[in-house]
């Protein structure tokens, strides 16, 4: 009998795994790494080179120029009116800041206190305003919310003329139209609520209307275009997308409002009637007509009459031929010069980090 030839060795094969099969199952596969060369990157490509052109470089040194011009005109402004005023205020005989009494007619003899000056500014300018910031939120919201786009265009132009209407022309209006026509209201304002000082009787007489009621009306009339300008402009940025969610879950047109373009333009608003109050304080004009003088103190009455610190200083300007005497008005000009700053920084710290404003 021939032999069997033996049986050749069956191959080992391998799992998905990389085990062998009938190996251990705890033996690591056996595989070759995969090694990949570095490419090489190169040369560094060459940075670009700006090229700058002259143009750019003027229209830069004009934009850089103008902003420190601005800066250094402030400066120069507040140094003079502190130089002037110094010799003034040392030859004072009475309290500048709360005296109440101006006697500038003797160089030898200064008695002079801005108080009763800075009331006046400031409780005529606030009555202003007070009267404008409604009027003026009820315009803005008409005109981005209400109006159609055909009406309010031409509206809104409207309002922004009045601001190129001369301060002597509202001074007129007030004195001649406005005064005669609020003296029904004011009288039954005196004789109602009279018992309330800021409807008091006041230092001149009610009849003639040259009262701070009368002023404090005409500057709102000259605030509006102002604060109805800026405002104006921050509800219409409110973003379009809110708006819309808003309307999407249902809401009405004020709440909206409500919800949506008012507290987006909270911030805008108030800033912009900041700036209105910095431009009411410093009226000139218009308040040197419509006021009356009277040597009488300022009673916290908005029939009271008297003189703001920029208009007494229009009309003392003819008189302006002592050094002493011209500086007193000057000391005046300065405080007014550093409450305009104040109120204009608190108008800016309402929008500083905010970034719907930036």
């Amino acid at each position: 009998m021939s032999e069997i030839p033996p049986r050749s060795p069956r191959p080992v094969a391998t799992s998905t795994a990389g085990v062998r099969r009938g190996g251990s199952a705890t033996e690591p596969p056996t595989e070759s790494p995969i090694t990949s060369r570095p490419q090489d990157p190169g040369p560094e490509p060459a940075p670009r080179r700006t090229v700058t052109r002259a143009g750019d470089r003027v229209f830069s040194g004009l934009a850089k120029g103008s902003g420190v011009l601005i800066v250094v005109l402030i400066v120069a402004i507040g140094v003079f009116l502190l130089i002037q005023a110094i010799p003034a205020l040392s030859a004072d005989g009475g309290n500048f800041l709360f005296g109440r009494t101006w006697s500038v007619q003797d160089p030898n003899n200064l008695v002079f206190g801005v108080l009763d000056l800075l009331m006046v500014t400031v409780f005529s300018s606030l009555f202003a305003l007070i009267i404008a910031m409604p009027v003026s939120l009820g315009i803005a919201l008409f005109l981005t919310q209400y109006a159609p786009r055909q009406l309010a265009r031409p509206f809104a132009y409207v309002i922004d003329l009045l601001a190129a209407v001369p301060s002597i022309i509202y001074g007129l209006w007030g004195a001649v139209v406005v005064a005669p026509a609020l003296e029904p209201i004011t009288g039954w304002l005196n004789n109602a609520l009279g018992f309330i000082p800021i409807f008091a009787t006041g230092n001149v007489s009610r009849q003639i209307g040259q009262t701070i009621f009368t002023a404090g009306v005409v500057l709102a009339v000259m605030l509006l275009p102002i604060i109805t300008a800026i405002t104006r402009e921050v509800f219409a940025r409110t973003p379009p997308t809110q708006i819309e969610g808003a309307l999407a879950l249902g809401a009405t047109r004020w709440e909206v409002i409500r919800t949506t373009v008012l507290p987006f333009g909270k911030a805008g608003y108030i800033s912009a009637s900041m700036l209105g109050l910095g431009r009411a304080l410093g009226e000139t004009i218009a308040l040197l007509i419509i006021l009356a003088t009277t040597t009488n103190n300022f009673g916290w009455s908005l029939f009271d009459g008297g003189d703001t610190i920029a208009s007494k200083i229009a009309r003392a300007a003819a008189e302006f031929n002592n050094p002493k005497s011209t500086g007193a008005y000057i000391a005046a000009g300065l405080v007014l010069f550093l409450l305009t700053f104040v109120v204009n920084a608190i108008a800016r710290s309402f929008i500083v980090g905010k970034k719907e404003y930036e």
